[in-house]
This record gives structure tokens, sequence and C-alpha cells, in this order.
């Protein structure tokens, strides 16, 4: 990590071997479905993922094992985190999908896995030694009493079965309702509340207001975690950790080993090229630069930002700048030549 921002640190001693791997941006994030048994107010996915039956491999739509692979291997995935939705209502799947992963990088690819649902002994053995690290999610109405619900006894079966065991939530105002519970648990997540674009009707509705201009975090989560963060198994996750410093970590590492020879990779991780829109099978190109700068498509010819800046005075039809996630990922900003 090249950031030395101490704000970057964990405020504790204890982080899972999942998380360890999400700060160095090592981690395949795989969305296994988006469909859940339980309607969470606050549940910030995107109104294409939530309740729609689809597989993500980070950014990228798939639809078998083997894909998720080749994006595992373009950013040289060290772990993977499984979430959705809920994954234990594709069971076949959640077991495919990780077989395929141990398969192919070994045993020590570390697998973590997300769950609001309370796993039987028999759901439980049907993924050891696939999965690594299960993380419970919980709903806040049972937190003070935790112990006497169905959570507990899913809860300690995963331990008793050699998982590491944990709880993650959002940032709510009752999280001191958890402290009780730390001893039965190996760890506790606490991701800061984010507004999301199928979840701003309920945050507006509960009085929830953005913590500023450009965060979709809320106001008042960490005040709200003050207290149990104190705790060396709690771990505080700041929406701008997260796009800050693991997104970007990850980002950096599809760019890596996917950046063609003329695309210049940013300090954020996305990469930067030249477009110009034209008949790109057979136009000369001014200056006649080195092949490897540049690549021609039927409607365009995209090369190095800085041979479009050479030629921008000398060519007709549109043509830009371009900056996007790597491997094909979304487009950021377009900006004329």
């Amino acid at each position: 990590m090249e950031d030395n921002n101490t704000e970057d640190i964990p405020p504790h001693s204890r982080l899972s071997a999942g998380c360890k791997l999400c700060y160095e941006g090592a981690k395949l994030v795989l969305f296994l479905t988006g469909i859940c048994h339980r309607d969470c107010w606050y549940c910030p996915l995107s109104k294409d993922r939530k309740n729609q039956d689809r597989i993500y491999a980070n950014e990228h739509l798939i639809s078998s094992p083997e894909e998720m692979i080749s994006v595992a291997k373009r950013m040289s995935a060290l772990g993977t985190g499984i979430t959705g939705g809920e994954p234990f209502v594709k069971p076949d799947r959640l077991v495919q999908y990780s077989q395929a992963l141990k398969d192919e990088f070994g045993p020590e690819h570390q697998i973590h896995l997300y769950t609001a649902s309370t796993p039987d002994r028999e759901t439980l053995i049907s993924i050891q030694g696939l999965v690594d690290e299960i993380r419970f999610h919980p709903p806040n109405s049972l937190w003070k009493e935790l112990e006497h619900t169905p959570y507990h006894t899913s809860i300690q079966l995963a331990k008793e079965l050699g998982f590491d065991t944990g709880i993650e939530v959002p940032s709510l105002s009752n999280l001191d309702d958890l402290e009780h519970y730390l001893p039965y648990v190996d760890f506790l997540n606490i991701n800061e509340l984010e507004w999301g674009d199928s979840n701003a009707h309920e945050m507006r509705r509960r009085g929830f207001l953005l913590r500023g201009d450009v965060s979709n975090a809320t106001q008042g989560g960490w005040e709200s975690a003050q207290n149990i963060v104190k705790h060396q198994k709690v771990h505080w996750c700041s929406s701008d950790f997260k796009d800050r410093v693991q997104l970007r970590m990850r980002l950096k590492r599809v760019a890596s080993n996917t950046a063609r020879e003329f695309e210049e990779i940013t300090e954020d991780g996305t990469v930067i090229y030249g477009v110009w829109e034209c008949d790109g099978r057979h136009i000369s190109m001014p200056g006649e630069p080195d092949d490897s700068l540049f690549n021609r498509f039927d409607d365009r010819i995209e090369m190095g930002w800085w041979i479009l800046e050479d030629i921008a005075d000398f060519i007709e039809g549109p043509a830009y700048y371009v900056e996007r996630y790597p491997d094909g990922g979304i487009i950021i900003e377009v900006t004329p030549a």
C-alpha cells in the first residue's frame, strides 16, 4: 500500500483473514445472486442487482465459473468475498463456484462469505473446506438478545466446524446492543451506513442525512460506533476507506495485469487513453507511431493519450480522452481532445 496516511490503519488489532486481503485490494468480489429472503430497509444494492438472479465477478456480469476464474486471474486475486443477495438461496451455485476457486488457486485461496440466514449443520458441512470465513448479518432488532435466536445456534455451529466466524453489520444507532455478544464471535465488522438508489427513500423517511457532498455515507455512523469500536475484536470500515483505498488497490491490481501498452494507469487504478472516431481499419495514422501504441477498430482508433495530443490538430472527426476502470470497466470521464 503506497499511502502512509495513518487513517488507513485499522483502529484495532483484530482483522479477519478476509479483511486483511481486502486491505490489499487482493480479493475478488463474487456477487452470487441478488435474491434474498430478507428486505432490509438499509440495503444499498443497486436496482439492477437487488432481487435479480445475476452473477457478477467484480464489475463483470458472468454466467459460469470459468468466467469468474478469468476475472480473478486478471486481478491476481489472493482470495474471494462471496456476497449477494443471500448466497445460501443458491446452495448448489455456492458450492460450484467456491469449489472452482479452490481447484484453480488451491486451498490457500481465502474465501469469506456474507449471509443473513441461519444455516444448519448440514448446510455448513456442505461448504466446509471451501469457505474459510463466515460473516453473519442478523437484523438489528435481534442484537440485544442474539444468544436466544437461531443466529446464535448457527454461529456456534460454524465455530465448532472450524470456520472463522463473525458478525458484519451497518453502523446503526443501536450498535452497543452487540457488545455483550463479542465473546461468542471471532470478530465484528461495522460498515459505515451508505445511501444507495434503492434505499434512498427509506433513508429520507427515517431522517438520515448525507455526511458530505461527495460521500454516500450517512451522518452519525461513526458516532454510533465510538464505544464498541474500542474492543479489539471490532473493526470499523468507513465508506471513505472503501472508495479511497480498498477499491483503488483492487483496480491497480487489475490494471497492472490488463492495461494495454498505451494505457496510462493512474494513481486511482483507472486507465487513460485517446480515441479518434474514424474509419479505423483503413485510415493512416499521422506520424506512423509504433503498432503497439494504438489499436484499430471498425469505427475508431484507440491510442496513447500523448499520441492523440500530438495529432489532434491534423485529424478530422471526433477525438477525445477516456478515463475508465481497467479491463473494459465503466467509463468515468470523457474529455474532448
